[in-house]
């Protein structure tokens, strides 16, 4: 398993550099999120990820271990942002939790991409926040 191809779709992820993530995406690239909602297609997830930076300007992944099998790879680490850029004193619509995501990869793409995040947290912020 090339970790670096998982590291450069992070790295984009981190710069919010749609483009490229769009272009480490295989064709049938497979989104499933912390829910079990899935979105198939690297199109679709362009716009998906396009619409998360918007709801989370400054979004990033923190890897803090890697562990593969085969084509298949689990990242751990962290996940953090803050609802729509909105700062306040208390740092109230700013959240890091722990995270997970399992990668497979074809090709030197990625193929799917799946998080693991209690994402209590984020919703809640968004509630308070419409």
């Amino acid at each position: 398993m090339d970790k670096k191809i998982v590291y450069e779709f992070c790295r984009a992820i981190n710069d919010h550099n749609i483009d490229k993530i769009y272009a480490l995406m295989a064709e049938d690239h497979k989104f499933i999120d912390a829910i079990g909602n899935e979105v198939s297609g690297k199109d679709k997830m362009k716009a998906g990820w396009s619409g998360y930076f918007q709801w989370f300007p400054d979004y990033k992944i923190e890897i803090t271990d890697f562990f593969s099998n085969g084509n298949t790879l689990a990242a751990f680490g962290f996940a953090s942002g803050t609802f729509k850029g909105i700062k306040t004193d208390k740092n109230e619509n700013y959240w890091r939790l722990p995270a997970s995501w399992k990668t497979l990869l074809s090709n030197n793409k990625i193929k799917l991409w799946q998080v693991y995040v209690d994402t209590k947290v984020p919703f809640d912020i968004i509630s308070r926040n419409k």
